[in-house]
């Protein structure tokens, strides 16, 4: 059975964060995205947007989380903490905050992408022109790498999608280069749309 056909099992043909059923899709929550059930969640195209484009945001559509948040998916979870912490100075994402518990690795999971972290602490990643690059772009390589560790040559003109970046160094992201998960040098790669 695939991952959509589970997904749509287990949350009843239902957006897992806010319970819309149209336009719904697989959501691989970063950076984890290992095409599995444990690390996706079945989303509404208006959810993901959101989460995915903070400026999109309307904070009245993340009621919702009041509910969701109790679901059993860990992924469901890490997700609705992500957008209650990015939210909480609208006042009521704090006392739902408070509510929540995870364990150390499902803390870490959260976050992973920066949330929660005062902007003046977080790592910016930066492509070659500068660009900050988020987890979940995609990246093209402007010159030949090497594989450390192997024979094989990523290409220039190779892209990469979906991905993820190093949480303790600015310079590193990692992404699939054919089947192999490699790190990359940001100032090797540029971001497109």
């Amino acid at each position: 059975m695939s991952i959509s056909k589970k997904l749509h099992e287990r949350s009843e043909s239902k957006c897992e964060l806010c319970s819309a059923t149209e336009n719904l899709i697989v959501y691989e929550v970063p950076p984890k995205s290992k095409k599995t059930l444990e690390d996706s969640i079945l989303a509404c195209e208006t959810c993901v947007d959101q989460i995915e484009n903070p400026d999109h945001v309307d904070v009245n559509h993340w009621r919702c989380l009041n509910e969701s948040m109790w679901n059993e998916s860990p992924a469901v979870q890490v997700l609705a903490w992500r957008m209650l912490t990015r939210l909480r100075a609208e006042g009521w994402p704090q006392d739902l905050l408070d509510m929540l518990y995870f364990d150390d690795e499902q803390l870490t999971w959260a976050k992973a992408t920066g949330e929660g972290v005062d902007e003046s602490e977080k790592i910016i990643h930066r492509d070659v022109n500068g660009v900050i690059l988020q987890a979940g772009d995609s990246v093209v390589l402007i010159k030949d790498l090497k594989v450390k560790g192997s024979s094989m040559v990523a290409k220039q003109g190779t892209a990469v999608r979906r991905i993820s970046l190093d949480r303790d160094n600015a310079e590193f992201i990692e992404g699939k280069v054919g089947p192999t998960q490699i790190v990359i040098i940001t100032k090797y790669v540029k971001k497109i749309n």
